[in-house]
């Protein structure tokens, strides 16, 4: 129940958030399990979040054990159908622990279920994919062990950019395989055939430019806006500027002050001001009422979401 009302937060938050999301072979968005979405990862969890919103059956996904260990953000990410996975990194005493996650996972595929698991094995804010690690494949086979009719589904994110509000995405959807695909005898060969064929497919579906290449990533990634449009929204464009400026000013400085890793500070920002926006548009409808009655407070929350709306079109994109 809970994860079905934060999708539906999570879902108006992102048409504000982001400009636009280009989705190629979005029939996939409607598979259904047992399905193991294996994607790169450019942009911590709100990856996840994005992907989660946008596949018809509820997603769980794995995330990064280290992001458990605050207690709020812990709920937040188990309530979003995270399950943590733990590296050397992290502190051997943990690795035990992904018995239990891998467990699960397999629960969820016998139900039926999708897991999402970033490949890459460790987010980095840049438009490259970058060597695939062994976990999926391990994850895919023990699956395929257990008599479960798993199939494969490569997935690439690509942003338009990793530190502004208002991105355009190009979601990339891939071809399914399954365990008929992985002619091979031996684990270890059966280990290097599916990174393999992730690893080709992941190729054409993620989006490499050099970070210094910014001539290129405008053209790949620039939505252009009609005239008629700006006509249009420039009014309320200009409004959800001035109305919404001090709320997300708020949060991207109590972000910057709590000294996240850089690559996790976007997804936090974008957490922050999905938390926050509830808040912000209740109190807004509370001083209207007061001043003007309950008409004017159901006015005031249609109408400044469709501002932020707004701006987010106009804003410039780079």
């Amino acid at each position: 129940m809970l994860f079905s009302f934060l999708k539906i937060l999570a879902k108006l938050a992102l048409r504000i958030y982001c400009r636009n999301i280009v989705i190629s072979n979005s029939i996939m968005l409607h598979a259904k399990g047992p399905l193991l979405i294996a994607a790169n990862h450019p942009n911590s969890f709100l990856d996840a979040v994005i992907i989660a919103t946008l596949f018809k059956q509820p997603v769980y996904s794995l995330t990064r054990g280290d992001a458990f260990k605050v207690t709020f953000i812990k709920r937040m990410l188990k309530a979003l159908h995270m399950l943590p996975v733990y590296r050397m990194s992290e502190g051997a005493e943990n690795l035990q622990d992904n018995y239990i996650t891998f467990e699960a996972c397999k629960e969820i595929f016998k139900q039926n279920g999708i897991v999402l698991v970033f490949s890459e094995g460790l987010c980095v804010n840049e438009w490259q994919l970058r060597p695939l690690k062994k976990g999926t494949a391990r994850l895919a086979l023990q699956a395929w062990e257990a008599g479960i009719p798993l199939q494969v589904l490569p997935l690439g994110i690509n942003y338009q950019s990793f530190n502004s509000f208002g991105k355009n995405i190009q979601l990339n959807l891939g071809t399914l395989f399954s365990q008929q695909d992985i002619l091979q005898s031996s684990y270890g060969k059966k280990i290097a055939v599916v990174n393999e064929q992730l690893t080709h497919q992941l190729k054409k579906l993620v989006v490499e430019i050099d970070a210094a290449d910014t001539e290129k990533i405008r053209q790949k990634f620039t939505i252009p806006v009609s005239t008629a449009k700006k006509m249009l929204l420039v009014i309320p464009a200009l409004a959800g500027f001035l109305l919404h400026y001090p709320l997300y000013a708020v949060v991207k400085i109590f972000i910057a002050k709590q000294h996240f890793h850089p690559a996790h500070a976007d997804s936090l920002k974008v957490c922050g001001l999905m938390i926050a926006y509830p808040f912000f548009l209740c109190a807004a409808a509370f001083v209207c009422w007061s001043i003007f009655g309950g008409w004017a407070a159901f006015i005031i929350v249609c109408l400044l979401p469709f501002c932020a709306w707004s701006y987010v079109q106009l804003k410039p994109q780079f």
